[in-house]
């Protein structure tokens, strides 16, 4: 990495946010976190975030939401969902809105940093759908 990645992590639960951060931290990352998608949106940090990963389903909005809302603020960011309930229809939902992937929890660390690395590599490259 020439440049600092910084990733974005929203997730409703502690702890995956802890051991999200602590996984991608450990493999160079800059890591923020976040409980919401509106504490997310909120932040300072929106326009740096080189990729998000959010949960798809957390209170308020979900984050399939969430990347409507963004991709519609014009915010090209890749994003990663992660979730505890794997659906086909929501995978397929959350690909078609533009999501570069889709991680059922548990999921695996090397999974998770393959799925970045890809994000990251595609979105320097300026590839879109």
């Amino acid at each position: 990495m020439s440049t600092l990645s910084v990733i974005s992590v929203i997730d409703d639960d502690a702890s995956v946010r802890v051991a999200t951060n602590n996984l991608l931290s450990s493999h160079g990352y800059l890591v923020h976190t976040f409980a919401s998608a509106e504490e997310f949106l909120q932040s300072t940090l929106l326009q740096a975030s080189s990729c998000v990963i959010a949960d798809v389903q957390m209170p308020a909005m979900s984050g399939l939401d969430l990347l409507t809302h963004m991709r519609a603020q014009g915010y090209a960011a890749p994003f990663i969902f992660i979730t505890a309930f794997p659906e086909a229809s929501v995978r397929t939902r959350a690909l078609k809105a533009g999501a570069i992937g889709f991680l059922a929890k548990p999921f695996a660390g090397p999974a998770l940093i393959n799925c970045v690395k890809a994000a990251l590599n595609r979105n320097e490259s300026g590839t879109s759908e």
